[in-house]
């Protein structure tokens, strides 16, 4: 199957053990790929290494920031760019390998029928991640739960942050407007994609947590993410 061009957006901090090696990995999986690395000032030297690439190869991009500014942010940098550009296809992913590269073109044949593929974690009631403890697990898992009681949303994975975006879904959020730049950003977009009636779908993946480098989950994430549940619910955000 031929697919469109598509952007594989991914927020670098300190992920300097991974970040070639998941490159490699992401363009290995489809000709139509290319990735677009938005980094905090990596003090280990991401940014360096990934500008390295930008000049031999023209399907990687480098996006520079000055401090660590946030996760929500740093998508929707990416999302401008790629919205300014001829990408019909733009996905988010980790840097870390917790989203496996080889799933990569199962999304995209899933966006043919579909405004926003998500991956799952607990599609059809089962859990499929690798690595965590119980009590990140039951964290993860109480957290969707809850979001889908409050919002509504039909989804079982609201918090993950494997996803592929139609161009069409991207153009319709105000990009300027997101109110979340922690993790529950991956909320905020899939809850305001559907409610704008648009199409939106799970496939079933594997999350395993890293192996290399440092997680970037804290107390305060949790925290950001059920306060802006409410708000979504209450047509505040």
């Amino acid at each position: 199957m031929d697919f469109p061009k598509s952007l594989v957006i991914v927020p670098t901090y300190n992920e300097k053990e991974n970040i070639l090696l998941i490159i490699s990995a992401i363009l290995e999986q489809n000709a139509c790929l290319e990735v677009l690395v938005v980094d905090d000032g990596s003090p280990d030297g991401t940014g360096d290494m990934v500008d390295e690439l930008t000049k031999a190869n023209p399907r990687v991009h480098l996006i520079r920031r000055k401090g660590k500014m946030g996760l929500g942010s740093a998508y929707v940098t990416g999302f401008k760019w790629a919205l300014e550009r001829d990408y019909e296809r733009v996905f988010e992913m980790d840097a870390d390998f917790s989203h496996a590269p080889t799933d990569l073109v199962r999304f995209l044949e899933a966006a043919e029928d579909a405004d926003l593929v998500l991956g799952s974690r607990y599609q059809n009631h089962r859990i499929s991640v690798v690595n965590w403890d119980l009590r990140r697990l039951i964290l993860s898992y109480g957290a969707n739960v809850y979001t889908r009681m409050v919002t509504r949303l039909p989804v079982s994975d609201a918090t993950g942050g494997f996803k592929c975006f139609r161009r069409e879904a991207l153009q319709a959020l105000n990009l300027d407007k997101m109110k979340s730049d922690g993790y529950c950003f991956q909320i905020e977009t899939t809850f305001k994609i559907w409610k704008k009636g648009m199409r939106v779908k799970e496939i079933p993946i594997v999350f395993t947590d890293r192996t290399r480098g440092t997680s970037k989950m804290s107390g305060g994430i949790i925290s950001e993410a059920f306060f802006l549940v409410l708000k979504l619910r209450l047509g505040l955000a």
